[in-house]
């Protein structure tokens, strides 16, 4: 909550480190290309001023030799907080949220796709999906909490 809304991006950095030594000490991921966060809208970002992902991913990147890239995965519309939502209401409203700009750069690429917290894993799924039609892709996924089921 302290690194979403209350400008606390000191957060991201410090778990961004901590994860990435994390995942370079057990190398259980292939070589990754590029650490790609899950985007805000331009809005969203003005707005809060930071993608509070981003510096998360950018110590992630870091620490696995791999590039950061914030301007590949676009949302495209601007959405309220997924945060009362269940997986189905997730999934059906983020259908058509994200495009991918400069494909083609993607192309037999490994991707480690990172977002703050996952819920559902609708967002996940379908930022994921949306590199599907980029040939040779492979996506992995990592955040900074999940959200355990009941």
């Amino acid at each position: 909550h302290f690194l979403k809304y209350k400008n606390q991006e000191g957060i991201g950095e410090f778990l961004g480190n901590w994860h990435g030594q994390v995942l370079k000490e057990q190398d259980h991921l292939p070589k990754i290309d590029f650490v790609i966060p899950v985007p805000l809208h331009r809005k969203k970002l003005k707005k809060r001023g930071y993608n509070q992902v981003a510096l998360f991913a950018k110590r992630i990147a870091f620490h696995i030799d791999a590039k950061y890239t914030d301007d590949i995965l676009v949302k495209t519309a601007n959405t309220r907080t997924q945060t009362k939502k269940n997986r189905l209401n997730r999934w059906y409203d983020n259908r058509s949220l994200y495009e991918i700009k400069n494909g083609e750069n993607l192309m037999n690429k490994t991707i480690l796709l990172v977002d703050d917290v996952i819920t559902t894993g609708a967002t996940m799924e379908i930022c994921a999906n949306t590199f599907k039609d980029i040939e040779g892709v492979e996506i992995y996924i990592s955040s900074m909490a999940v959200v355990p089921k009941n």
